[in-house]
């Protein structure tokens, strides 16, 4: 089932609050360069997962994650306070996998390509199998003589 219309809202309104928190309030040393990709909020408003990608190597991502999940409580306390509802959701970080799935795609479609040109050369150089005609033509004898009909 789809999310209603104030749970996308909320989620909306939740990726831009963490957003501009991270750039701004959060100032941890290990939160390397964070960009928010999307926020989900369950039916109920009370379970928020906010995906993040981190531009770097496993070690970057790996810091970015524990400097997030210290920030949590401070994030969690300015969600509430600017969304102003009667729960405030509780915050779930999940790395997005979506770049890594995007150099993959790439890189198969990479491979696609090369194939496609190998294919076009060997289409280049192809003969036919049995010549330019495959069919059968039926043969002509010119030295002898059609029917003729017979005299009654």
């Amino acid at each position: 089932m789809g999310q209603s219309h104030r749970s996308q809202k909320v989620a909306d309104r939740i990726k831009v609050v963490v957003a501009q928190l991270l750039e701004s309030k959060v100032k941890d040393p290990r939160l390397g360069f964070v960009t928010i990709t999307d926020a989900r909020v369950t039916g109920d408003l009370q379970n928020a997962s906010v995906f993040y990608t981190v531009l770097g190597d496993e070690d970057q991502r790996a810091a970015t994650a524990a400097a997030l999940e210290s920030a949590k409580g401070m994030i969690r306390s300015a969600v509430g306070h600017e969304l102003q509802t009667r729960i405030t959701p509780s915050l779930e970080f999940h790395l997005d996998s979506l770049p890594e799935s995007a150099l993959e795609m790439d890189s198969l479609l990479d491979k696609v390509r090369a194939q496609d040109a190998q294919v076009a050369v060997l289409r280049a150089q192809a003969t036919y199998a049995a010549g330019e005609d495959a069919y059968k033509q039926p043969k002509i004898i010119a030295d002898k003589p059609k029917f003729e009909a017979e005299e009654l």
